[in-house]
């Protein structure tokens, strides 16, 4: 773990030699190896791997905000240290690799460390701001193996989008941003962040689509989180009574039918999250500690971001640490969504494994339960996404 420079406005150097390097493909599987990894271990899990705190922006509802964030407590990953994390992932079933801080755009080894996953059969993925882009750095990722970027959007038009952020003509750099990956090849979505920013979600889609964006993701308003990620704030924006966050989700389910646009959170999920504010029992436990984690800068991993206590360092990861309780203490889009979409294939799991053992009653019960159906039909409501992913 290295100490970053005190810098207010992080910079990205270049990437040095790995420009020469000949590129590398996403890795792709076949369907039966798909099907093949889905009865012996439920499909690819996803890591949210944080690989520094440091940011650029300013946004009003991040802990990770530059003007309010301790230049002190700045700290990076290094190279050497990524690399052994792939090395483990690889060996826990990890399929998808998403790279965060912070800002993981003002790491100067992001682009080897993206290769690196690539070559290791690792799908690696970027959550970012945007504003870092450039032509020459976009193509080096595309060269490297990167399969998808995750762009954050705030409000529905440019100038509360950037004054949010503090980096103006950020709306214009993503709109380059979406041109060159669809190029390339690279699939790009944004992240919505539920705010009071956004008064309007019917307009969303037309100002999304003038970005250059096909598809988005909503993440829930956050205030409190254990673990160590700080993507969360007790600002008035994110703050909301339990009936007003009901409504939102509410414009959320009109918005996806009424607009056509590709919005990745399952209908089911977000009705799931309305069960969790009202106090209902939840359909779907998430698989948090299961099959979807969160390692951060110091390398201690974590079920999620809301958990409080780490699993374990990293360099103890292996299957014996997974946890499967059924948990909804948060409702943390990242873990909560891809729980209801995944559920099928970590069910199909269970029924091979019941009938391996002779446990037909059991196997029975698994494919019997309803949620089986909710599950594919959130799997086909997303299959375009998906596909690309």
């Amino acid at each position: 773990m290295s100490l970053e420079p005190s810098s207010s406005s992080p910079r990205v150097p270049p990437q040095a030699g790995i420009d020469r390097l000949p590129p590398v493909t996403p890795p792709h599987k076949g369907l039966l190896r798909l099907v093949s990894e889905v009865l012996d271990h439920g499909g690819p899990g996803y890591l949210q791997f944080a690989i520094t705190n440091l940011c650029n922006a300013k946004c009003g509802f991040c802990g990770f905000a530059v003007d309010r964030f301790d230049p002190r407590q700045r700290r990076s990953v290094t190279l050497g240290e990524a690399r052994e994390v792939i090395d483990i992932c690889v060996r826990n079933h990890i399929g998808y690799l998403l790279f965060v801080g912070g800002e993981p755009m003002v790491h100067r080894d992001l682009g080897s460390m993206v290769r690196y996953a690539a070559e290791r059969g690792v799908r690696p993925m970027i959550c970012t701001n945007g504003s870092l882009f450039t032509d020459a750095n976009m193509h080096a990722l595309a060269r490297n193996g990167l399969a998808g970027v995750i762009m954050s959007i705030d409000a529905p038009d440019v100038g509360r989008h950037e004054q949010n952020r503090g980096l103006p003509g950020v709306c214009e750099k993503i709109s380059r941003a979406n041109a060159a990956f669809a190029k390339l090849g690279v699939q790009s979505t944004a992240s919505v962040t539920v705010s009071r920013l956004i008064e309007d979600y019917s307009k969303l889609p037309a100002f999304l689509r003038g970005l250059g964006f096909t598809s988005c993701t909503f993440s829930y308003p956050l205030t409190t989180l254990g673990s160590t990620y700080l993507s969360f704030s007790d600002s008035s924006l994110v703050a909301y009574r339990k009936d007003e966050l009901i409504e939102v989700f509410e414009q959320i389910k009109r918005m996806k039918r009424e607009s056509g646009f590709a919005v990745v959170n399952p209908s089911e999920s977000l009705t799931e999250m309305q069960r969790h504010l009202r106090g209902e029992t939840e359909r779907f436990g998430c698989l948090g500690g299961h099959k979807y984690f969160y390692l951060d800068w110091n390398l201690d991993l974590y079920r999620c971001h809301y958990w409080e206590t780490p699993m374990c360092p990293i360099r103890e990861f292996d299957q014996s640490k997974l946890i499967r309780d059924g948990c909804t203490r948060c409702m943390i889009d990242c873990y909560r969504d891809p729980s209801v979409l995944q559920f099928i294939a970590v069910n199909a799991c269970d029924v091979w494994r019941s009938l391996r053992r002779g446990r037909c009653l059991a196997a029975a019960r698994r494919i019997c339960d309803p949620r089986n159906l909710t599950s594919l039909k959130a799997v086909w409501e997303n299959r375009t996404w998906i596909g690309d992913v």
